[in-house]
This record gives structure tokens, C-alpha cells and sequence, in this order.
């Protein structure tokens, strides 16, 4: 018998929260980090992490694809896809900032039907799956209904990182409309969008297994997720969340640039 979505969103979130707990076992240790050639840091938590994330769904769905950001691609022409992120901001990690978290997402023909977001070190997920709704830590989770840019809280990852990537003459525009400006960013700033806590989270790059997640969380919480020409897509290699209200005009603002 097939597995419901809501059994596979339960087994989604027991992935991230198993992976987590390894996580947090190397969690403020001093952990050393290897250097990858794209020049981002892994570590042994990511690794081990990922790993035993694998093995749970291979157990589970032995045909099912994976996709993660340690270890690649298994079963690539399978139809249903599980995505992993074992430590989305290993960069706070290594710094012993709670802001990192554990990312699962399940694709089928190449649609986004579910995400989780973990944060061990908080103890907070926010986790969603189509049609039955965003939850934060077992409550409904809602995007804000913050109408107006300049009382809204906008986030990025990295500011500078914006502009290098081509888009400074829009961020520019962006920051300049809004008053509250932070870098509270990876995964955790799209957490903030969807549980209604910021309104605005922009990052020029996304790798698949970053922004699978984040399409269905930000959309079951009545938010609007899109790459950053405007495409409703976890593949478009960059991200914008928003709440409902703000999306067209976050979208003017950073469109050309």
C-alpha cells in the first residue's frame, strides 16, 4: 500500500530531526572544516548527517531517488526524488550559531510536494506538504499580513553576495523602500517568512536541495516563493519568499537587476 503524503511528511520530518540530533552532537565542539572545491565548508557533521539520512529513506523507499549536497545523486530516474541539506549554513554551525538547519524535500515528477526545515539547536521545525497546510513545532504556520514594505522585516543571507551575483541595482531599490534590514539568512530567514515573523527573504544562489524544501513551506503558509525572475520554481538557482501582500512589489523592485 502507497504511503499518504501526510505518512510521508511524518517520515520527513523523523529524516530531519534524526539527522539533527547527529548534528548536534559535533554542535559547539571546535569541529575542523574541509574546504570544497566550490570554496563552501563541510564537515564531518554534514557527512555523517546526510548519511544517515540516506540510509532511513533507502530503508524505507529502497527505489526512490536522493539528491544531496554531500554524496550526489542515487537512482536518478526514479519519479519520486528525496532532496537532503544535512547542515543548510555550516558556516553558523561552525561558529556555534543556532541559525543552521537540517533541510528534506520529496519531489515528484520534478514538482516540490513536500519540505521540512529543521533547526536543532533551536528546536524549532516548520515543516509542510501540499495541501495540508505549514506547521511550526506542531501549530499552524501563517505569513504575515504586513502590507506595507516599510514596515516590513527583510532578510538575506549575505548582502554583499547580492550584489556580486548581478543583482545590486534592484537589492538597492529593495533596501531602500524597507526600514528593517538583517542578515539572519540561509534557511532559517525563510522560516521567519513562513511562521509570519519577516515578510521578505531574497538569495541569489540556491542549489535544488537548498530551495525544494522552501517552495512548499512558503506556499502551504500563504506565502509566494520564486526564483528571482519571477518563476514559481525550486530550479531556478536563486530565491525570493515573501509574504502574499508584499510579492508583487518586492518583485518590481528587484526585477532587471
Amino acid at each position: 500500500m502507497s504511503e499518504s503524503l501526510s505518512q510521508l511528511l511524518e517520515f520527513a520530518v523523523e529524516v530531519a530531526w534524526r539527522a539533527g540530533r547527529v548534528t548536534l552532537a559535533h554542535y559547539q565542539t571546535g569541529i575542523a572544516a574541509e574546504t570544497k572545491p566550490d570554496e563552501s565548508p563541510v564537515t564531518v557533521a554534514d557527512r555523517e548527517a546526510e548519511r544517515l539520512a540516506r540510509d532511513l529513506i533507502a530503508t524505507r523507499f529502497p527505489h526512490d531517488g536522493i539528491l544531496g549536497e554531500e554524496y550526489g545523486a542515487a537512482r536518478p530516474d526514479a519519479g519520486r526524488r528525496w532532496l537532503l541539506d544535512p547542515i543548510d549554513g555550516t558556516r553558523s554551525f561552525l561558529r556555534g550559531v543556532p541559525f543552521y538547519g537540517v533541510l528534506v524535500a520529496l519531489e515528484e515528477r520534478e514538482e516540490a510536494m513536500l519540505g521540512v526545515l529543521h533547526f536543532p539547536a533551536l528546536d524549532e521545525t516548520v515543516y509542510a506538504a501540499r495541501g495540508l497546510g505549514c506547521w511550526w513545532n506542531g501549530r499552524r504556520a501563517l505569513v504575515s499580513d504586513v502590507t506595507r514594505l516599510e514596515d516590513a522585516v527583510v532578510l538575506t543571507t549575505d548582502a554583499e553576495s547580492v550584489e556580486t551575483h548581478g543583482h545590486g541595482a534592484g537589492w538597492d531599490r529593495l533596501r531602500t523602500a524597507a526600514r528593517f534590514l538583517r542578515t539572519w539568512g540561509d534557511c532559517y530567514g525563510y522560516a521567519l517568512v513562513a511562521t509570519g515573523r519577516a515578510e521578505v527573504m531574497v538569495d541569489p544562489v540556491l542549489a535544488p536541495w537548498d530551495a525544494a524544501p522552501l517552495l512548499p513551506v512558503i506556499e502551504e503558509a500563504g506565502g509566494v516563493f520564486t526564483d528571482w525572475d519571477g518563476h514559481r520554481t525550486h530550479r531556478g538557482g536563486h530565491g525570493i519568499a515573501t509574504n502574499a501582500a508584499l510579492a508583487n512589489e518586492v518583485r518590481l523592485l528587484l526585477e532587471s537587476g
